[in-house]
């Protein structure tokens, strides 16, 4: 079993073909599927297809390149979203200097916005960051001390029921990084990025091991080796959680068990795929 952590289903790039996506990716072993928002519209999008499909969830939330559109009114309709039982988290959210799309400040403040949200809501965060990294983590940890009945835990380890406040995706930190966001309840994600040649996330993965990971594709961006270049899609999981049990010299099926756990235990999903 696999669960992408990840999967921008709505995309443009799948118009033409996206149930066959989404049965590929039934056919190659993808038990579930989380579908993050990047603005309303999205958001309302990914929660169409999670009332479509009982394995697909839906997160709902401004990327931070949409942060300069961002208003009170469309804060208020995210949060009317969050009532929505297939809604599992708020994302995706965070911090991106690499682009000049919102000024840095306003993203700053979006980002601490929609962590408000997700604690009144009480739903972990999914977390987008760009060379953005200790802003983004500063950030956590002020809502963390100021909330810390947010998510009610103290470890992304922990084997009480509410169980992460939230996942950095596409994860390219330190193992000294992880380790922190682990201590504040935090997973981290990885894509494709660790097939690539040369991957900068390779040494990381060897010292912090799987124990607090989520896996995902990004799709449809990031497809892993063999098929970089190419469109990504869910059932591409398999090549990252095959990749990771190369690195940390575990089996293929320890590596999706135990990110398939901390997914279900992040975003509450029963085994049943409720």
């Amino acid at each position: 079993m696999y669960i992408d952590s990840h999967a921008h289903l709505f995309s443009k790039d799948f118009v033409a073909d996206r149930d066959d996506v989404i049965q590929r990716s039934r056919d190659a072993g993808v038990d579930r599927i989380v579908v993050p928002g990047t603005d309303l519209q999205t958001s309302r999008e990914a929660l169409e297809l999670a009332d479509k499909h009982s394995f697909i969830y839906a997160c709902v939330g401004f990327h931070p390149h949409e942060a300069a559109r961002v208003t009170d009114q469309l804060l208020a309709e995210i949060e009317a979203l969050t009532k929505h039982s297939k809604v599992v988290a708020i994302g995706e959210i965070g911090i991106d200097y690499h682009y000049d799309f919102s000024p840095p400040e306003t993203q700053r403040a979006v980002f601490k916005e929609q962590i408000q949200l997700a604690i009144g809501a009480d739903l972990p965060i999914v977390v987008h960051t760009r060379e953005s990294m200790r802003d983004a983590v500063d950030i956590i940890d002020q809502c963390v001390e100021a909330h810390p009945q947010w998510r009610a835990q103290t470890s992304a380890t922990s084997d009480t029921e509410n169980s992460g406040r939230g996942v950095f995706h596409c994860f390219t930190g330190s193992a000294d990084e992880a380790a922190h966001l682990f201590g504040k309840g935090f997973f981290v994600s990885y894509p494709g990025i660790v097939t690539f040649k040369n991957s900068p996330v390779t040494d990381t993965l060897s010292h912090i091991g799987c124990d607090n990971i989520l896996i995902e594709t990004d799709s449809p961006y990031m497809a892993p080796v063999p098929l970089r270049g190419k469109r990504n899609e869910p059932a591409y999981i398999v090549h990252v959680a095959r990749k990771i049990s190369e690195i940390l010299g575990l089996s293929e099926v320890t590596v999706s068990n135990v990110t398939s756990l901390n997914a279900m235990r992040l975003f509450r999903m029963d085994r049943e795929g409720n």
